[in-house]
């Protein structure tokens, strides 16, 4: 798999054209909250859509049609609303742990019209350990949320096993050799990598993503913030 220049192409012209009337909604809509709920440093109107739309949409190839997302750290929707905007095949379930942040997100949801998004207002680790979460998700996606090793304990636990992890990154080639061995404890089946560029100097973008090949170890995730504090 990979993220052409071309296909880059294509989907800043879907963006702009078939879905312009949605995302300039989100953007205004972003905008507008940001004023008091500080959802993104990202504001000026060319940063947004290539840094947050566009490159929220770069990986969709790697969604398999009609999956079951779940998104850790959702923040502001990236990349899954992007994501629901040009797929309504996939199915969302957004979790957040700031209070503030879910109600943007809950907002965005209504006022965009979109269908199939849940918004959960807690912590990935303790989503992990539940068993109404807990390896129940064909995808887990996450973007701009810790360094790929502790990324991993909060995201593969909620992969069924088949299923497919998928981590949003920048420069990501010493991050993805760090974790290594952390993907392999979790179930994970070793990580690839998907380099695109956006346009115009944007920035060089990774995708990091895995299959879940076994279940994860009943004790991870560890819980009481470890994950960050001593990374597998």
């Amino acid at each position: 798999m990979e993220v052409t220049a071309e296909k880059i192409r294509e989907y800043a012209e879907k963006i702009a054209g078939e879905y312009g009337e949605t995302f300039g909604n989100f953007r205004d809509l972003l905008l507008k909250y940001n004023q008091n709920y500080n959802l993104t440093a990202i504001t000026e109107e060319k940063e947004v859509f290539y840094k947050h739309f566009l490159d929220s949409v770069a990986g969709e190839s790697l969604f398999p049609h009609g999956s079951r997302v779940v998104e850790v750290g959702s923040g502001a929707g990236f990349p899954s609303l992007p994501l629901k905007i040009v797929r309504s095949d996939l199915s969302f379930t957004l979790v957040e742990s700031t209070r503030k942040k879910c109600d943007f997100l809950r907002a965005a949801v209504d006022n965009l019209g979109l269908s199939g998004v849940e918004v959960l207002c807690m912590r990935a680790e303790d989503a992990g350990k539940d068993r109404l979460w807990r390896e129940s998700f064909d995808v887990c996606c996450a973007r701009a949320v810790a360094r790929t090793n502790t990324l991993a304990e909060y995201c593969l636990p909620l992969v069924r096993v088949g299923g497919r992890w998928i981590a949003y990154k920048g420069h990501a080639e010493e991050e993805a050799e760090e974790a290594a061995r952390a993907v392999r404890l979790l179930g994970g089946s070793g990580l690839k990598r998907v380099e695109y560029e956006l346009p115009e100097g944007y920035g060089q973008r990774t995708l990091l993503f895995c299959e879940k090949s076994r279940p994860t170890p009943a004790a991870y995730p560890r819980g009481n913030g470890r994950e960050r504090r001593t990374p597998l």
